[in-house]
């Protein structure tokens, strides 16, 4: 792990912090009008925006690097939901295409922050990693 990555907790974690940022971008965008006809893909854009720190946070109290991985799996996982729904909303002109360049790129960057800490994970293999344990 780089020394930009080390995290001694959960709010360290530099990837944690930017998914709390980016899920509140969707929020502001799903609190407009536009939205609120198209009540499935505003709960889907929603929920799988809440679920990249969700993830992130359920998997940094894992107590191996491999549990922990999977859970970074899933976020980014939904980092590519998010970027695909992000196409539908503009497709269906709830957001602009500016809106969706300036989105779309900030789930890509997350999502190979998570990359990066997946592979991380998974060179270092702790089989008791206990919360806290980055050094």
């Amino acid at each position: 792990m780089t020394a930009g990555m080390i995290a001694r907790t959960l709010e360290e974690l530099q990837v944690y912090q930017k998914a709390r940022v980016a899920s509140r971008e969707i929020s502001a965008i799903l609190a407009r009008p536009s939205f609120r006809g198209d009540q499935r893909l505003r709960t889907q854009l929603g929920s799988a925006s809440e679920r990249v720190p969700s993830a992130i946070a359920e998997g940094y109290e894992q107590s191996t690097d491999r549990h922990f991985a999977q859970y970074c799996f899933r976020a980014k996982g939904s980092c590519r939901e998010i970027r695909t729904q992000l196409s539908v909303a503009r497709d269906r002109r709830y957001i602009t295409e500016e809106e969706r360049q300036r989105l779309d790129p900030l789930f890509e960057e997350i999502a190979k922050m998570l990359s990066g800490l997946i592979r991380h994970l998974k060179k270092e293999d702790r089989k008791d990693r206990g919360p806290g344990r980055w050094e």
